[in-house]
């Protein structure tokens, strides 16, 4: 039996029946995807990732590869190698890809519904499929050269990386030292060592493209010092014929010299990677070209990075949803003890777990959050399909495009930050406590999927960094638009009469939280501005961006379960089946079990974020 239990239910709920994604399939970009189409997709993406894509998953943790220093390699297992056929054999990767790269193109929506079922089951499957995603930024910053490269990437379905992090830097891009100094024919030769590299390595594909951050040198007016300083290159590892694409038998001197070991997704290599060294390999020059001839590194790579957080956030809440479901499934089997009310009855019949006060608590925690971000992240893909749309039509310009692009902006870090946050804890503390000692045992998948979430909250920028590029980039360097907005679309709910009085308390509930929320940032804000007059006070600033992040997150959250509720009790007052019905009332219990439960806290937090001061700061590093 497989480990990966779905919630295509759940799922359609949010596409077809809160988020009216009816309303953009089959129409302009989406034109070849009407919602009969998408519903058969997701339908046979939830099959193949249950039978197919879950089959290698504890094997290929027990199983890792292992790197060969001699090679530069580190293979992948038979099993699954056949994992990832079965996917990229399905071809549904290209519904992210291009319509004039051989794409189907598909509603961000969609894509990310039927991410979360791959994530879900496999995570690293996802992550090798990458080329054909990635070749999309190729081709959107390319000149003619680049998009025939592009192409090739789709159609002999090369692997790709995105090649940021190096030893020394960490997460400060801006002190990378990788440099690329200019040959005579245009090429670039790169110089350096990568190290987080992500898919660096593996025999699943011909050949593996680098998308690379560096620092040109000798070119007069680019370079420099900080991110802006850095332009990027991709560099093929095998070199091959710019006009057919097929391999020459040259190497390219990219190396991979070490694989780490890790606690989680181990199949995933990741991997140490040097550029130009004389002593590495055979001694190949790094060579690379210059995306689309302009030196905009940063900037085009932020294309990259914003997908891979999407991907993080819903691999966080994939591995949320099917270890609460695991555990649910545990609970209803597990018998012990009486129930609570026989308790001094030593005769009473034993029970399963589900009737024990604390065991619900915990399932309705994880069945609320888990659905919660479910609900986030198919949210923030409604706002992708709005700027998709805008694209197509040539409106990227308009004041409702720009919006859009505001608001995802905003949503990313909530979905990458917050869910693999809130997924990772509630794992261990939740997930795998239902199953008691059990949950330490390899005999149950609930010990890895805690192992393989841990990464969640740290790759792609870590929670604080989210934190920080949340409240500095997203909030006030956009002036508060986008926040704004979704304030004020939370506001009109709040003063709806959605649910007819079934949720007036929890409305209530969502009103005082977010003007708890609202003033951490106006107290954050002010904080920022005198920080002109004194520096230190935007330590207090730093020392509440996580919070933010979190609160914002319960906010927005409880917001999308409650619209969920105000449909589920629409759909109750007609006619349902008795399945659609238990279903629903479980929406109803869940969105108000959060409210209860999560909105209450905020006022602490308010109160916690305007008393920060500067004692943890002043206190002396031996303190420690």
């Amino acid at each position: 039996m497989s480990h990966y239990k779905t919630n295509l239910r759940d799922i359609e709920f949010n596409l077809f029946e809160v988020l009216g994604r009816d309303e953009v399939l089959g129409t302009g970009p989406f034109g070849e995807i009407d919602s009969d189409s998408a519903r058969e997709i997701l339908r046979e993406v939830e099959r193949l990732s249950r039978e197919d894509v879950a089959a290698s998953y504890e094997e290929s943790d027990r199983n890792p590869p292992v790197f060969d220093p001699a090679t530069h390699t580190a293979p992948v297992s038979e099993a699954f190698k056949a994992s990832y056929q079965a996917w990229m054999d399905s071809e549904f990767w290209r519904l992210q890809v291009f319509e004039e790269m051989g794409g189907t193109p598909a509603p961000s929506s969609l894509v990310w519904a039927i991410g979360e079922m791959v994530l879900g089951a496999n995570a690293p499957v996802w992550m090798y499929a990458a080329g054909p995603a990635f070749a999309n930024v190729v081709h959107r910053n390319g000149n003619d050269r680049d998009k025939q490269v592009a192409q090739f990437m789709v159609d002999r379905q090369w692997g790709c990386t995105m090649v940021l992090t190096e030893p020394d830097a960490g997460s400060d891009v801006g002190a990378g030292r990788a440099k690329a100094v200019p040959n005579e024919d245009g090429t670039w030769n790169i110089t350096g060592v990568k190290r987080f590299i992500t898919s660096a390595t593996h025999d699943m594909s011909e050949n593996i493209m680098h998308l690379v951050l560096a620092r040109p040198e000798g070119v007069e007016g680019v370079g420099g010092p900080g991110t802006k300083g850095l332009s990027l290159f991709w560099m093929p590892e095998h070199h091959f014929d710019l006009e057919t694409g097929e391999l020459t038998g040259e190497r390219n001197g990219v190396y991979v010299t070490n694989v780490e070991h890790k606690m989680g997704i181990k199949v995933s290599n990741t991997c140490e990677v040097t550029f130009g060294d004389p002593q590495v390999g055979g001694g190949e020059p790094a060579k690379g070209w210059l995306l689309g001839e302009v030196h905009d590194g940063i900037a085009q790579m932020f294309q990259v990075i914003e997908n891979a957080r999407m991907m993080v956030g819903t691999k966080a809440i994939a591995t949320l949803s099917t270890g609460y479901l695991n555990a649910l499934d545990y609970a209803k089997e597990r018998v012990q003890g009486a129930d609570l009310t026989q308790a001094a009855d030593k005769t009473a019949p034993r029970v399963t777990i589900t009737h024990h006060p604390d065991v619900r608590r915990s399932l309705m925690t994880q069945k609320s959050f888990a659905e919660a971000m479910r609900a986030l992240v198919l949210y923030t893909a409604t706002w992708q399909d709005q700027v998709m749309v805008a694209e197509h039509e040539g409106t990227q310009g308009s004041d409702e495009a720009r919006l859009a692009a505001a608001v995802n902006d905003l949503l990313l870090p909530i979905v990458k930050g917050y869910g693999s946050e809130r997924s990772w804890v509630l794992l261990g503390t939740e997930s795998l406590q239902t199953f008691g000692g059990s949950g330490f045992l390899q005999e149950y998948p609930i010990e890895q999927y805690v192992r393989d979430a841990k990464i969640d909250t740290l790759y792609e920028g870590t929670t604080a960094i989210q934190g920080q590029d949340f409240f500095f980039r997203k909030i006030v360097k956009d002036q508060g638009r986008a926040l704004g907005h979704l304030a004020k679309e939370i506001e009109t709910f709040i003063a709806s009469e959605a649910g007819n009085g079934r949720l007036k308390n929890e409305r209530a509930l969502l009103a005082t939280a977010l003007e708890d929320a609202n003033a951490i940032v106006g107290h954050m804000i002010n904080d920022l501005m005198s920080s002109a007059e004194e520096v230190r006070n935007i330590y207090k600033v730093g020392l509440n961006t996580s919070r933010l992040l979190m609160v914002l997150g319960d906010v927005v959250c409880a917001w999308l379960l409650l619209r969920q509720a105000e449909v589920a009790l629409t759909k109750l007052g007609g006619e349902v089946s008795d399945k659609d019905k238990t279903f629903y009332a479980g929406k109803v219990a869940a969105a108000q079990f959060f409210a209860q439960t999560n909105l209450p806290k905020i006022s602490a937090e308010r109160a916690i974020a305007e008393a920060i001061d500067l004692d943890l700061m002043d206190l002396d590093e031996a303190s420690f």
